[in-house]
C-alpha cells in the first residue's frame, strides 16, 4: 500500500462550498493513495477485489486531483495485466484472479481512462504507450457485438458468451468507444470499424431499451445514457425528470434499486455527474451536499446507507465512491479533462444513425 498521508495539494476545481473545502478534498485524495498498491493497482479499500472499470475510475480521480504518477501507476498496472485477447478478469484480489469472467464494460473503460489522463497531463509519449493496450481492449469488446448493435455484457470463463445486453454496461462501452474514437483521431490512427460501432450503441441505447435486459428498478440503468453521452437536450432532461422521485431521496442521495431504503455514495455521485452534463449544475451539487453524511473523518466515504435501519450498509469505504465524488466535484468546477470527457461535446460521436425516429422511445 503507498503512503497516503502525506500533504496533497489540491486543485481549485476540487473545492466545492458545502461538498469540499481544501482539507476535506486532500483527504479524500489521500484516502485513495492509502489503498493504491505498490503494483499500482486500486482495490475497492484494503483487503477487498480490484475491478478493472472501478480502478480506472479511482485513477481518473487522482489526476483531477494532479497525482499523475499515481494514476499513471494505475495505468501501468492495466498494461501489465491485460490478457492476449485484449481483455481484464472481472475481479483481482491481492493480486490474484478471483472471477475469471471479462465483462466489456470493464475491459472498454480503459479508453475513458486514457483520454482523460491524456487531456490532464498532455503525456504524448504515455498515450502512444497506451494505444497497443486500448486498441487491443476495444478489439475484445467489439468481439462481443450482437446483431442489433448492442454488446454483450461479458465472456464467461469457458469462453460463452450470454445473448444479453445490459443498458448500463452498453452506455459506458458508448462512452469508451467516443472517447477510443478521440484517441484514435489524436494519434492519426483511423477506425472505420469503431465509427460504425459507436454510432450503432449510440441509437441502441438512446432509442432501444427493448434490446436491454430489464434492469430498470436499478438506478444506473436510469442515469447511465446520459452520462455515457448517448442523451442530450430534451431527451437527457425527460429521462432524468420520469424517475427523480423514484431514486432520489432528498437530503440523502440516490437509491441504489428503486424498491430499497438504501441509498449508495457511487450513484449519487455518478449521476451528480450526468446532471452537471446536462446543465444542471445546481441540483448536481444538492445531490453531492446530500451525500455528506457518507464521509468518513480519513476523508473516504461509505459506500451506502440504509436509512430505515439508520445503519451505514456495507460497512466498507470504497475508493472508486470517493473517485466518483472527486470526479462529479472536478467537472463542477471546470477542471478541463473531465468536462471534455464527461461533457461529451467534442468526443467524435461516430457513424451516428438517426435517432430517435418518430415513435421511437426514450
Amino acid at each position: 500500500m503507498t503512503a497516503g498521508t502525506g500533504p496533497v495539494a489540491v486543485p481549485e476545481s476540487l473545492l466545492l462550498p458545502g461538498v469540499l473545502d481544501p482539507e476535506q478534498a486532500a483527504a479524500t485524495v489521500r484516502s485513495i493513495l492509502a489503498e493504491q498498491r505498490p503494483d499500482g493497482g486500486i482495490p475497492w479499500f484494503t483487503g477487498g477485489h480490484l475491478d478493472p472499470w472501478d480502478h480506472v475510475e479511482a485513477a481518473m480521480a487522482l489526476d483531477t486531483a494532479g497525482e499523475h504518477a499515481a494514476s499513471e501507476a494505475a495505468y501501468r498496472w492495466m498494461i501489465d495485466r491485460q490478457n492476449p485477447d485484449g481483455s481484464w478478469y472481472s475481479a483481482y484480489t491481492d493480486g490474484e484472479v478471483t472471477d475469471r469472467n471479462r465483462e466489456s464494460n470493464f475491459c472498454a473503460y480503459i479508453a475513458v481512462g486514457a483520454w482523460h489522463h491524456h487531456l490532464a497531463t498532455g503525456d504524448d509519449a504515455f498515450l502512444e504507450y497506451l494505444w497497443p493496450t486500448v486498441e487491443r481492449a476495444v478489439g475484445f469488446v467489439l468481439g462481443l457485438r450482437r446483431a442489433d448493435g448492442t454488446v454483450a455484457w461479458r465472456r464467461a470463463e469457458d469462453g460463452s458468451v450470454p445473448d444479453e445486453a445490459l443498458l448500463t454496461g452498453c452506455s459506458s462501452v458508448h462512452h469508451a468507444l467516443r472517447c477510443a474514437l478521440a484517441i484514435a483521431d489524436y494519434l492519426e490512427e483511423p477506425q472505420p470499424d469503431w465509427e460504425l460501432a459507436a454510432g450503432q450503441l449510440g441509437h441502441a441505447v438512446a432509442c432501444h431499451p427493448e434490446r436491454f435486459l430489464d434492469k430498470d428498478r436499478y438506478s444506473m440503468d436510469w442515469y447511465y445514457p446520459v452520462l455515457g453521452t448517448a442523451l442530450r437536450g430534451a431527451e437527457a432532461e425527460q429521462r432524468i425528470a420520469r424517475d427523480w422521485d423514484r431514486f432520489v431521496v432528498p437530503g440523502l442521495g440516490v437509491r441504489c434499486v428503486s424498491d430499497r431504503p438504501w441509498v449508495t455514495g457511487g450513484e449519487s455521485a455518478e449521476l451528480a455527474l450526468a446532471l452537471w452534463a446536462v446543465g444542471e449544475s445546481d441540483r448536481a451539487v444538492e445531490i453531492l451536499r446530500s451525500i455528506g453524511h457518507l464521509r468518513h473523518v480519513d476523508g473516504g466515504y461509505w459506500t451506502g446507507y440504509v436509512f430505515e435501519d439508520d445503519a451505514v450498509w456495507p460497512e466498507e469505504r470504497t475508493t472508486w465512491t470517493a473517485g466518483a465524488l472527486l470526479l462529479a466535484v472536478a467537472a463542477l468546477g471546470g477542471d478541463d479533462a473531465t468536462s471534455t470527457v464527461f461533457g461529451g461535446d467534442s468526443l467524435p460521436a461516430g457513424l451516428a444513425s438517426d435517432c430517435c425516429e418518430q415513435g421511437d422511445p426514450v
